[in-house]
């Protein structure tokens, strides 16, 4: 935060502020604009972006769901949406929010690994070697 440190937190942020606040690339920013109809900057001359206070909200957000809590594009997309949990709430996980089939039945424990006798696999190396030359 440092870059915006010593702006009051109603300023606006360029794309380059919220970037380093965020540790985003701004590229990513901008796809986030693409993919999250409810962030929209105000863009000025020169097409410079300016977030406002809801949109600096709004970024955490999405970087909170995505980067922190494992949230894939569309599963922010449908919590946002809908008013979903924020950040400090009890989210559901990714898994939870993708149907779940029923269990099967419960398969035999795996066989232990099989120790590896090198002499031995060294000596069967060998015999097919001779074996292919033969």
């Amino acid at each position: 935060m440092a870059a915006t440190g010593d702006k009051s937190p109603d300023a606006f942020r360029t794309i380059g502020e919220l970037s380093a606040d965020l540790g985003v690339a701004q590229h990513i920013l901008r796809y986030w604009e693409a993919k999250f109809p409810q962030l929209r900057p105000l863009q000025r001359a020169g097409n410079r972006r300016y977030y406002r206070p809801a949109d600096v909200a709004l970024a955490r957000r999405i970087d909170q769901l995505l980067n922190r809590q494992g949230y894939t594009i569309r599963g922010a997309q449908k919590l946002i949406a809908e008013g979903g949990p924020g950040p400090a709430e009890n989210p559901a996980p990714v898994a939870s929010l993708v149907p779940q089939p029923p269990p099967l039945v419960s398969a035999p424990a795996a066989p232990a690994a099989p120790s590896l006798d090198v002499d031995r696999l060294v000596s069967l190396r060998d015999r097919l070697r001779e074996a292919l030359a033969a």
